[in-house]
């Protein structure tokens, strides 16, 4: 079965999109990328990244012990269930332009609260261990958002550990919101 080239419809900004661009570049997978606004017209979201492990196993992002590959999944819904869906911009706009940092603020501590707890039990250089995982490409887009949101890491020393390795990796390096084709000039590294 001939297979083309991926296409991404991304958002520079959106945590899924920077997710998937991960998991891509981690992968090297070649792909295009058509941009789309999450601001007009409602949107778009996207779920592809147990896709991309079950199509392009390696790098593995789910790992083979059941145990891990079940606290990678933990981590993982924790992040894009628990934490990352409150500062939608759907949410953000239902509790008004005054309200949003202080939500964005108090739902992104909340869950940091408790992700610290268990990856101070499940981490090693990254979430998981000392392997790059599927939790890791949710942990980096939701710090990004902490710092957007002016979150204060000092009380998250795992967090923004695990994190600072993870940015040095190319993979989250290229991928970053920064660095893509529809990043407003003004927002570009």
């Amino acid at each position: 079965m001939q297979v083309g080239k991926p296409i991404l419809y991304s958002y520079f900004r959106s945590s899924c999109s920077w997710r998937v661009r991960i998991a891509l570049a981690l992968k090297n997978i070649d792909y295009e990328t058509v941009a789309i606004n999450l601001t007009k017209d409602g949107g778009q979201q996207l779920a592809i990244i147990e896709y991309l492990e079950e199509t392009r196993p390696t790098p593995r992002l789910l790992p083979r012990d059941p145990k891990k590959r079940a606290q990678v999944r933990m981590v993982s819904d924790l992040i894009a269930s628990g934490i990352q869906p409150l500062q939608n911009l759907s949410v953000l706009k239902q509790v008004g332009q005054e309200n949003q940092l202080t939500w964005a603020q108090q739902a992104i501590t909340s869950g940091f609260n408790a992700l610290e707890q268990i990856l101070q039990s499940t981490a090693g250089r990254y979430c998981v261990g000392d392997e790059v995982s599927m939790a890791d490409l949710c942990l980096a887009p939701q710090v990004a958002n902490a710092d957007r949101f002016k979150v204060d890491l000092t009380p998250y020393p795992t967090i923004s550990h695990i994190n600072k390795s993870l940015l040095a990796l190319e993979a989250f390096h290229v991928s970053h919101p920064c660095r893509q084709p529809d990043t407003p000039p003004e927002l570009r590294a």
